[in-house]
């Protein structure tokens, strides 16, 4: 049984748990992070000595970064339905992964510190982040508008792990937004799923 080490409300933890779901192994989580255990801690730094959740323990072998723990357990599966063989499909999806962890998670980050986390260094940079991340809502809301619906058309993916997970945080924070219909209805269409239900839309931003 896989073992997986971070607090469930971290948002790149929940990836992890969501792809658990999707593929259907059976695991157990252990709480590391902010609130839990402090991944300072010598005990933490020897599982990951780069001080971060989520870090996976599967039998002998230790893997850290969110995504490419999505992206290894779509191998370990066989899910090419999820992830493609084809070479120029894979790099597709692994660039939407990496932008939803930096340029879409960039304006995110002082939104939900400053707001959810209450913060006071974020206090002052919840306008600004607020800004950017509605100008790569933007973003989301073209790719979704042509080419959806969802990140890499007609089927789920798991580009949409990553970007679904921000876009969960963006509905699930009170601040002034404007509004993206093909974003909504996004939000909607991966709500089918049971394992966004149980580790994305499940009133935890």
């Amino acid at each position: 049984m896989i073992k997986v080490y971070g607090r469930a409300n971290s948002i790149n933890v929940r990836k992890v748990l969501w792809m658990l779901d999707e593929v259907g192994e059976r695991f157990e989580r252990e709480d590391w992070g902010r609130g839990c255990s402090s991944v300072d801690e010598p005990a933490f730094r020897s599982i990951n000595p780069v001080g971060v959740v989520p870090v996976i323990d599967d039998g002998d072998f230790r893997l850290r970064e969110s995504n490419t723990i999505v992206r290894y357990l779509a191998r370990k599966h066989g899910r090419t339905d999820l992830y493609p063989e084809d070479v120029r499909t894979r790099a597709t999806i692994e660039a939407w992964m990496d932008w939803s962890s930096t340029d879409f998670a960039n304006g995110m980050r002082p939104v939900f510190h400053g707001l959810v986390v209450k913060n006071p260094a974020y206090v002052n940079q919840v306008e600004a982040g607020a800004k950017e991340w509605a100008q790569q809502m933007q973003v989301l809301e073209r790719q979704l508008q042509a080419n959806g619906p969802y990140v890499m058309g007609q089927s789920f993916t798991v580009a949409d792990i990553p970007v679904g997970l921000v876009v969960n945080r963006w509905f699930g924070i009170a601040f002034s937004k404007p509004e993206f219909k093909a974003v909504s209805g996004y939000y909607d269409r991966l709500a089918e799923r049971a394992p966004y239900r149980t580790h994305g839309r499940n009133g935890t931003p």
